[in-house]
Order: C-alpha cells, then structure tokens, then sequence
C-alpha cells in the first residue's frame, strides 16, 4: 500500500454525531452478538485476515468462530473501543488520541496491515445497515459511511506516524 494515499475523513456535523450515537445505542446494547457478527464475516470475507490470530487463524467454519472465546473476546475489545469513539464525537483530540492508540498497537506490537481497517470497517457497516435495516435510512448510512471513514483515517494516521513501511 502507497503510504502517499491516505484518506482524508470528512466533517461529521452536530446532527450526524448525533445520528451515530442514537444508532450506536441500539447497536451497543447487543454489543457481543454483533461484535462476533462483524469478526466472523470479516474473517469469511478477508480470510488473509485471520494470519494475524494464532488462537483461531486455522478456523474456517463460521460456527467455531462463534464459539471461539477469543474471537469473542476481540469482538468485545473491538466494539468496547468503538463505543468509546462514539462516545467522545465531540471531543476531536480524544478521539485521536483513541484510535492513534489502536493504529500504534496494530502497527509495532501486531504488525497488521492497515488496508484491514478499511475492509473491517467496510464490514462493520454492512453487518450494522443489515442489522438494523429499519434503522438505516439513507441519512444514517451517509453518517455513518463518514465514521467509518474518521476511524480509518485516524488508525492509519498513526500508521503514518510511527513511520509504517511494511
């Protein structure tokens, strides 16, 4: 990946923080189910993903993904780290600093490849839009398509930072 392409993210306004907390709310409330949700279709989808996961980087059934403990607690860690996002919309340095925690861990102690935030954040909106398809109108998707876009952003500025080259 060409360190040069990093994506901007775009403006989310007062209205819109407020559309991804109200939505996030629901989400929240089912945190682990969804969380799970998110992980084994990321992994279905993104196989390649799983490399970075000796406790279930051999599972290849859905199933004993779910069952997973691991994989269950990951999702835990993933969604519990969104929450804090959401959160903190409206405190710019804070979320920042959230996410240049993430980028930073990934990049020097996990070595992930950063294009897998992309695609992860890529899934987490298509499990979310279909979980809550009657939640998910047109405005909530632009919303949250930039949330998705200010996670990235920030994961991979940090990624930047620490001077990734991989």
């Amino acid at each position: 990946m060409e360190i040069e392409r990093w994506e901007r993210s775009e403006e989310i306004s007062e209205a819109e923080k407020k559309v991804i907390q109200e939505t996030w709310s629901r989400v929240y409330a089912n945190c682990e189910d969804v969380g799970v949700s998110i992980l084994i279709r990321f992994f279905v989808n993104f196989p390649s993903a799983k490399q970075y996961f000796s406790q279930f980087k051999h599972m290849e059934d859905p199933l004993e993904m779910e069952r997973s403990l691991q994989l269950r607690k990951h999702a835990q860690r993933v969604m519990g780290a969104i929450n804090t996002v959401v959160e903190n919309l409206s405190d710019p340095e804070k979320v920042s600093s959230i996410l240049a925690l993430v980028g930073k861990a990934h990049a020097l102690k996990h070595k992930v490849e950063p294009i897998y935030f992309k695609k992860l954040t890529g899934v987490m909106l298509e499990v979310i839009a279909e979980e809550y398809a009657d939640d998910f109108t047109p405005e909530v998707h632009t919303a949250w398509t930039k949330m998705k876009t200010l996670i990235y952003t920030h994961v991979t500025a940090a990624y930047k930072e620490v001077g990734w080259a991989q």
